[in-house]
């Protein structure tokens, strides 16, 4: 995978625990790899390792607030969730499906696609 959202835990305070979303891009490592199959690949492979390409390129050109809002949406389908993603019930769907989650900074902009 090109970007990996992981969750983390952290200590905000002394005696309080969060759980938060930290985005971690290796999209130079697999666009090396797909490079390198590219170049041994059959005519047969080719357009499959270059569909594969374009998705990391497009991938590792989302911005974090993008890849946040890509998170907090799947996250939010796991769960069933169907309603306006602003909502309070949103940040409530959320808090259960990721339980001790800073849910302020896990809420996407409602313009992010």
């Amino acid at each position: 995978m090109a970007v990996r959202l992981i969750l983390m835990t952290g200590i905000t305070g002394l005696s309080k625990q969060n759980t938060f979303v930290l985005a971690i891009r290796d999209t130079d490592v697999v666009a090396a790899a797909l490079r390198q199959a590219l170049a041994e690949a059959s005519p047969e492979e080719r357009p499959g390792l270059e569909r594969a390409a374009a998705l990391v390129d497009s991938t590792a050109s989302a911005t974090e607030s993008v890849l946040r809002a890509r998170w907090v949406r799947s996250r939010l389908a796991a769960v069933g969730f169907t309603g306006d993603i602003a909502s309070v019930a949103a940040v409530k769907a959320l808090r259960q499906a990721v339980p001790n989650a800073a849910a302020v900074p896990l809420v996407p902009p409602v313009n992010v696609p």
